[in-house]
């Protein structure tokens, strides 16, 4: 599990779950980002890729707070910048239940998007939480 993956950076050992997920993702049209149990980014497919303005091999492996700041979340509608713990992806993460909401962010590449985002916790078994995966898309409407 050491070795290189495929269009990303040298993969640390994760569970298998996690592992699946991340073959599930790189299959899906839909973009997906995935974090493990501790908010590090694991991967984020080719769709997600066209959104969020660099490739993952480029991205590499951030931290809750690196991905959380870096795309400068904000409410679409009064522009007021989104608090790390509210994002989706943090909800699923730490709370370890869905979530979903709108957001406008700043690509990787300076373009602002409206996005909604969709976030699952992710669990090995009942008890044993292995990270989150949020689902998203531009929102055009």
């Amino acid at each position: 599990m050491g070795a290189p993956q495929e269009g990303g950076p040298v993969a640390e050992e994760h569970n298998l779950v996690l592992i699946l997920a991340r073959g599930l993702a790189s299959s899906m049209a839909t973009p997906v980002f995935l974090v493990d149990p501790d908010g590090r980014l694991v991967y984020y497919n080719e769709p997600a890729e066209a959104i969020l303005g660099r490739t993952y091999a480029e991205a590499g492996a951030l931290t809750q707070e690196e991905w959380g700041t870096m795309f400068r979340p904000h409410d679409p509608d009064s522009g007021a910048d989104l608090n790390l713990k509210s994002l989706p992806l943090s909800v699923a993460l730490h709370e370890r239940k869905p979530a979903h909401a709108p957001m406008s962010i700043m690509g990787m590449d300076s373009v602002p998007r409206t996005i909604a985002v969709t976030a699952l916790p992710l669990f090995a078994k009942e008890d044993e939480f292995i990270g989150a995966m949020a689902v998203f898309w531009e929102d055009r409407a």
